[in-house]
């Protein structure tokens, strides 16, 4: 018996759909289409900000006249303010309590220059695209250049203290931020050497 026409189309109709799809009814295309990939969880960017956003460096970037402390990020104690050179006013110097170095009997932290970030870097209320934005910034960030941002992210010492902070005054070790030292250096190289691409907020 003979297949007629309509048939025969219906077959191939059939055929084409099973090539088409997938078992799971997912569209197959070809390999001319294009497809947006979702942002990467874990690249140089995100891991970048994972530091930037954490206490240990968001406590000396306030908005205000006010470093914070401590994992809840509380007011600095004892009235300390910005002061005119962001290093504490003339009676209270940061310099006064903080020295080169952590002091491990007193829980008092230490680096070399300490004191807050500029005004102009404040990033309170910031999400971490605009941290990002405001830290490329030549007009914000003290007119660097993206190598000599790399230079300060990098080899500041008052920039790595956060990944050796010391003990607190209860001689309770500081926490950390969740990357090592080396892990952050070759994050902010790699971002830089990318050119330093902040994605697109969603």
């Amino acid at each position: 018996m003979r297949l007629k026409t309509p048939l025969i189309f219906s077959a191939v109709s059939f055929l084409l759909l099973v090539i088409v799809y997938s078992s799971d009814g997912s569209e197959k295309t070809g390999p001319d289409e294009t497809y947006i990939q979702p942002p990467q969880v874990d690249s140089a960017f995100e891991r970048v900000m994972s530091v930037v956003t954490h206490q240990r460096c968001m406590n000396c970037h306030p908005t205000d006249d006010f470093p914070r402390q401590s994992e809840d990020s509380h007011i600095h104690r004892f009235g300390v303010q910005r002061g005119p050179e962001n290093h504490g006013l003339a009676a209270l110097q940061c310099g006064s309590c903080h020295q080169e170095a952590n002091n491990l009997s007193s829980g008092v932290p230490g680096a070399p220059h300490w004191g807050l970030a500029p005004r102009s870097m404040g990033w309170q209320g910031l999400d971490k695209f605009e941290i990002a934005t405001a830290m490329l910034d030549r007009t914000k960030n003290g007119n660097r250049s993206l190598a000599e941002v790399e230079h300060h992210l990098t080899e500041d010492p008052l920039v790595l203290w956060v990944f050796e902070p010391g003990v607190n005054n209860e001689g309770m070790e500081r926490e950390k931020p969740p990357l090592s030292k080396d892990e952050w250096v070759s994050a902010v190289k790699e971002w830089i050497a990318s050119g330093a691409e902040i994605p697109v907020k969603e």
